[in-house]
């Protein structure tokens, strides 16, 4: 069956989340959601994300490995009342402060457990168990084309539900959460010049391989990058991770960023020091610039600014470096005014120079 729900990125995903918190929130509107998407398109760090900001404690049920007695609860008997009474289960939240209840992989869970999560959905309750007003319910899964483990969904669980498709989107991942995840520079840059390897789920299924490319790999494969490894070790990790093929492109990347960037070396430098260290590649400054935004700090903010608008003394190269500063300013704010540190560009002769240049060539 398929659904027929809007496709959109993860950060949209998560703005529409956010809004359904806030209108939950203010008693505007109570309903639970549900996110369609294939295996490791990031589903599950848009509700970490969430609960995150929101300063919710996150239930996280993975419906796969229960069974309905472990949501309705365990059974005794009480013998005042000659009645059978159902002890509550703990994985369900039972206080009046922000939660979400994250049931993962409904799509995959045993037919036999739908009725039980049914009640939860619409009611919001299992038996006698009701679930606070402070509770954000969001279910998610894959379907069956996905080459995942999935039912196809009935009408009866469909239609408790709030759809969203949710897509591999590389810019959005790229400039909404790459920098605050601090995804490791070569990455960002590699799949900046080849988003095209962002997520493969697909053309990996028709060509019949069990490894393929997807924004959870890609997470995977810069923490491998961030361990002191020999290089053939590492190799064999990340080909293990996002293919042969795409393992051994991604080395020639990596050995050549290794080789020209020098993040630290560049934000602690004297401005003069800097022209001399800034890369000769376009893979190399994409890099720097996702290795600056990812290491400022406050107190290094100012060095930062100074960096991305000295890039334009390279324009002579014949690389697109006003853009790739454009980018890099567009993250840096961003990261800033989320830490409040935005009155830096203000106090910055650097970034008033770089609006000037903007001003004068009619750029916005």
């Amino acid at each position: 069956m398929t659904i027929n729900a809007t496709r959109i990125s993860a950060g949209a995903a998560l703005d529409v989340l956010r809004a359904a918190w806030e209108a939950q929130e203010a008693g505007k509107m109570t309903a639970s959601w549900m996110l369609h998407g294939r295996p490791g398109v990031g589903k599950t760090e848009i509700i970490q994300q969430l609960a995150t900001e929101i300063g919710a404690e996150l239930f996280d049920l993975r419906l796969t490995t229960i069974e309905p007695q472990d949501l309705r609860g365990l059974p005794f008997y009480d013998h005042a009342s000659q009645k059978t009474v159902w002890y509550r289960p703990e994985d369900l939240p039972d206080r009046e402060a922000p939660a979400i209840l994250f049931l993962d992989e409904l799509t995959a869970a045993s037919p036999s457990l739908q009725p039980t999560v049914y009640g939860l959905l619409q009611e919001r309750r299992v038996g006698r168990h009701v679930l606070p007003d402070t509770v954000f319910i969001v279910a998610a899964g894959n379907t069956v084309d996905d080459g995942a483990v999935a039912y196809e969904m009935g009408t009866a669980l469909s239609d408790r539900l709030v759809h969203i498709v949710v897509l591999a989107d590389t810019e959005d991942w790229l400039k909404s959460y790459a920098p605050n995840a601090g995804i490791h520079p070569t990455v960002a840059a590699f799949l900046r010049t080849r988003p095209d390897l962002f997520e493969t789920t697909e053309a990996s299924l028709r060509r019949g391989e069990a490894v393929a490319c997807t924004p959870r790999s890609w997470a995977r494969v810069s923490d491998i990058m961030g361990l002191s490894i020999r290089r053939a070790t590492r190799h064999v990790m990340i080909a293990g991770t996002v293919g042969e093929a795409v393992a051994a492109e991604f080395a020639l990347m990596a050995d050549e960023i290794a080789a020209t960037v020098q993040v630290e070396t560049m934000l602690d430098a004297s401005r003069a020091d800097r022209a001399a260290l800034f890369p000769s590649t376009l893979h190399g400054l994409t890099a720097l610039i996702y290795g600056i935004i990812g290491a400022v700090d406050e107190k290094r903010l100012p060095a930062a600014i100074e960096i991305l608008n000295d890039l334009r003394s390279l324009e002579r190269t014949g690389l697109p470096v006003s853009e790739l500063a454009t980018f890099g300013f567009e993250m840096l704010i961003a990261r800033a005014m989320a830490r409040g540190w935005q009155a830096a560009f203000a106090t910055s002769d650097a970034y008033a120079e770089y609006a000037r240049h903007r001003a004068a060539a009619w750029l916005p």
